[in-house]
């Protein structure tokens, strides 16, 4: 779209698209999925046409757009490239300033070597580099204040509300290391406690927390039923992952070096959401599973693996779309939590550490040191033979209809 811009009708844009301002040659501005808008000189050199980023509205107003499109554009008519010259013009002023953009990125390459997902380090660039470098990417550490914050988040905290408050986190740690490494002092503008909880409504309030959707664990030996009918490693895999109430990450990176004795399956600390070695005895129908995904694979170190490669993280959600659509695999672990608790006499400490959770309570985790191996074989070999019978120990579970008759 071409028209001539004006402040009123940068200030209101909303609709997602290239405007093209018909006074200034080159000058476009791009819109993305309401997320605030970007200055972008568009031109041709060497035959190819390329865009140069002018900066992030409103950081740039339109003013000093014009300003750097009517430069670049000498630049073209002199025959040399176009380039971010108010860049170089700044480092000129102060060679040591260390801009936003830079020191994120020294940040979460330091510390990506705590995230077990590779996934984790994407999404702290992501959004780092979509929603907050364009408005404070080239500012220096110390010029950051809270309009600036504001400025990243009001576009996306009531359209993308978990976006916004993780991005807020990401942003807050950042500038808090810069504070403890002396590049910034003074408060911290990305926080949330006392400070920007006085301006933006609680995220919470915006949008309600989703869990996992679960089946229901009385549904659960009609599921198992009909995953038994399937073939291939996933099904194997995501059989033994609801036998263990595992994570999907335990499982698709577990080792077959990592079974002991054809009995204990023990899942290293480094492997672990809470960062702890967790055992897991193993009960008759998973040792038979692991059988037989060796035999699938031999020559791999994996658990479940394809050409000696691990499955990947997807590998299981669809082979659960395939039976039941509207679940995820998380979900099982609460299908197992809620049948100890309603359904048996195992202990709550059993069912937590079976889980693997984390203690919060510092005294009762030190109580809770042990891995209660005993009574978690007991609790999981009844879940197993819940799971694959509909009865455990002395227990029958009666269906809806067999209640009825």
């Amino acid at each position: 779209m071409k028209t001539v811009f004006t402040d009123a009708f940068i200030k209101y844009i909303k609709q997602a698209g290239r405007y093209t301002d018909a006074a200034t040659s080159g000058l476009n501005f791009n819109v993305k999925n309401s997320s605030g808008g970007y200055w972008v000189f568009r031109f041709q050199f060497a035959g190819k046409r390329a865009d140069l980023s002018l900066g992030a509205y409103p950081a740039i107003s339109l003013k000093e757009a014009r300003k750097r499109a009517l430069v670049s554009r000498n630049e073209l008519l002199q025959g040399n490239r176009p380039t971010a010259y108010w860049r170089s013009q700044i480092a000129q002023k102060d060679p040591d300033r260390l801009l936003f953009k830079d020191y994120a990125k020294q940040c979460i390459e330091t510390k990506k070597a705590e995230w077990q997902n590779p996934k984790h380090v994407e999404q702290w660039f992501n959004t780092i580099e979509q929603y907050a470098n364009p408005f404070i990417g080239d500012k220096g550490l110390d010029e950051i204040d809270t309009q600036d914050i504001l400025n990243i988040l009001m576009p996306i905290w009531f359209t993308k509300t978990e976006t916004a408050s993780r991005l807020r986190g990401r942003v807050e740690w950042i500038l808090a290391s810069a504070t403890t490494r002396k590049l910034r002092n003074g408060l911290n503008p990305a926080a949330w406690r006392g400070h920007l909880e006085t301006i933006l409504p609680k995220p919470t309030k915006i949008t309600p927390v989703k869990h996992h959707p679960a089946l229901p664990y009385k549904e659960i030996p009609t599921f198992m039923k009909a995953l038994a009918e399937k073939d291939g490693v996933a099904a194997l895999a995501l059989e033994f992952l609801i036998l263990n109430a595992n994570r999907t990450g335990e499982v698709i990176g577990g080792l077959r070096n990592e079974i002991i004795n054809n009995e204990l399956w023990v899942i290293p600390a480094k492997r672990m959401k809470a960062k702890r070695e967790h055992r897991i005895p193993l009960s008759n129908r998973s040792l038979e599973i692991l059988l037989v995904a060796r035999s699938l694979d031999p020559d791999s170190k994996y658990l479940f693996s394809r050409d000696s490669k691990p499955l990947s993280t997807m590998a299981m959600a669809m082979m659960l779309r395939k039976i039941n659509s509207e679940i995820t695999v998380h979900g099982f672990r609460s299908s197992f939590r809620d049948w100890a608790s309603e359904e048996t006499n195992h202990s709550w400490e059993a069912a937590e550490k079976a889980l693997a959770h984390a203690i919060t309570n510092q005294s009762e985790a030190a109580y809770r040191r042990g891995n209660l191996v005993g009574p978690r074989k007991r609790l999981m070999k009844d879940w197993e033979d819940y799971c694959l019978t509909g009865t455990w120990g002395n227990v029958i579970a009666l269906d809806s209809e067999r209640k009825a008759a």
